[in-house]
């Protein structure tokens, strides 16, 4: 991220907004798996009628489809994403602090 932040620094176009994905497509039910898997959480699906209750303020986000591509930063400051994917990152982290809760 450090990386990326100083070329954008250095290269960027005043008001572009750069992504700093290493992949695209990752799918909400795959996150949250992860997340379950390693806090012990039970994942399952939320029926349409139960949205709110879940999300609260976040509901009109939870459905859309916004998939992020770093395809246009890498053309355009040279840069290229390093370290883990983002499923390998959520299942190295530790999630102590949500089971204890």
């Amino acid at each position: 991220m450090a990386k990326l932040y100083v070329l954008a620094r250095e290269k960027g176009e005043p008001g572009a907004r750069y992504h700093a994905s290493a992949e695209e497509g990752v799918i909400t039910r795959a996150i949250a798996e992860v997340i379950g898997k390693c806090s012990g959480l039970t994942v399952r699906s939320v029926a349409a009628d139960e949205v709110e209750h879940y999300f609260g303020w976040m509901t009109p986000l939870a459905g859309l489809d916004m998939t992020a591509s770093s395809a246009w930063t890498r053309a355009r400051l040279g840069w290229e994403p390093t370290g883990p994917d983002l499923l390998t990152d959520l299942a190295a982290k530790d999630y102590s602090a949500i089971t204890a809760a």
